[in-house]
């Protein structure tokens, strides 16, 4: 009997969400894609059309502008049947907040923050419907400290943190089960890896492929877990940090992010 089911994946052109596409595609799950107009979603949509034999929907616009959501959300929920949201898209960056720029430090709370509250909030009902459905948020390992040189990323982070524990905490009695994902380190891109590289051994702890971190995520969402910390390295990492104070913590976790900004794009 096919599936006429549809996962919905937020900044899927590339990276983290170009993997949740392609996995769960293999799985033979439907999907819309969501991305920035020019993110050439449509041929990454033709490739697992072709590879997979399942649908994929395109869906090319700015999370962050509220009124594009409402009315990209109300198209898709009149078409399709959606049980599984993945928030993925975000934005972060490495810089002194007195030389980081108010339109990034605007991008990272509208996109970080708002757009995954107004897209989650809006698709409730929908997901509701269902008698089994999920929500999967990315947060980051970054969620768990406040960092210097980063200061509006980890906290857009420990906020994904705690709306989706509140949430996965309210729908408790419902078919709805939410997850939220920790990943460590990265390496997306060749401007992601250089800043990664730069820290040295410190900065590959808890490294894992994409495909790993997609994988696991997937796997323990779909069993209902409400926190994923993708691998071993990750959860020792954190373990370890919590038996800190928090003013060290936040020292070490920041001398180590300070060495990234060199290889920083202008923000």
């Amino acid at each position: 009997m096919p599936n006429n089911n549809y996962t919905l994946i937020t900044g899927a052109s590339s990276g983290l969400g170009k993997e949740f596409a392609i996995q769960c595609a293999r799985m033979g799950r439907n999907i819309i894609l969501v991305a920035l107009p020019g993110s050439h979603l449509q041929s990454v949509a033709d490739n697992l059309m072709l590879e997979y034999r399942v649908q994929v929907k395109v869906f090319e616009f700015d999370l962050s502008n509220s009124q594009l959501l409402k009315e990209a959300l109300q198209r898709m929920t009149e078409l399709y049947d959606i049980d599984f949201l993945i928030n993925n898209a975000g934005v972060g960056g490495t810089s002194p907040i007195t030389h980081t720029s108010r339109e990034r430090i605007d991008d990272i709370i509208m996109l970080n923050v708002r757009s995954t509250v107004l897209l989650t909030h809006q698709l409730l009902p929908h997901l509701l419907r269902h008698p089994q459905s999920y929500i999967m948020n990315i947060a980051s390992m970054a969620a768990f400290t406040p960092i210097a040189y980063k200061t509006v990323y980890p906290a857009s982070k420990a906020f994904i943190s705690s709306f989706s524990l509140g949430l996965k905490e309210e729908m408790t009695n419902t078919g709805l089960s939410v997850s939220v994902v920790y990943p460590g380190p990265i390496m997306t891109n060749s401007h992601t890896s250089r800043r990664i590289i730069s820290q040295g051994i410190k900065g590959k702890m808890g490294l894992l492929s994409t495909p790993a971190i997609a994988r696991i995520a997937l796997k323990k969402t779909l069993a209902g877990k409400p926190v994923i910390i993708p691998g071993m390295m990750n959860k020792i990492n954190h373990a370890l940090m919590q038996l800190l104070p928090l003013s060290l913590k936040m020292r070490i976790v920041s001398r180590e992010v300070k060495k990234e900004i060199p290889y920083t794009l202008s923000v």
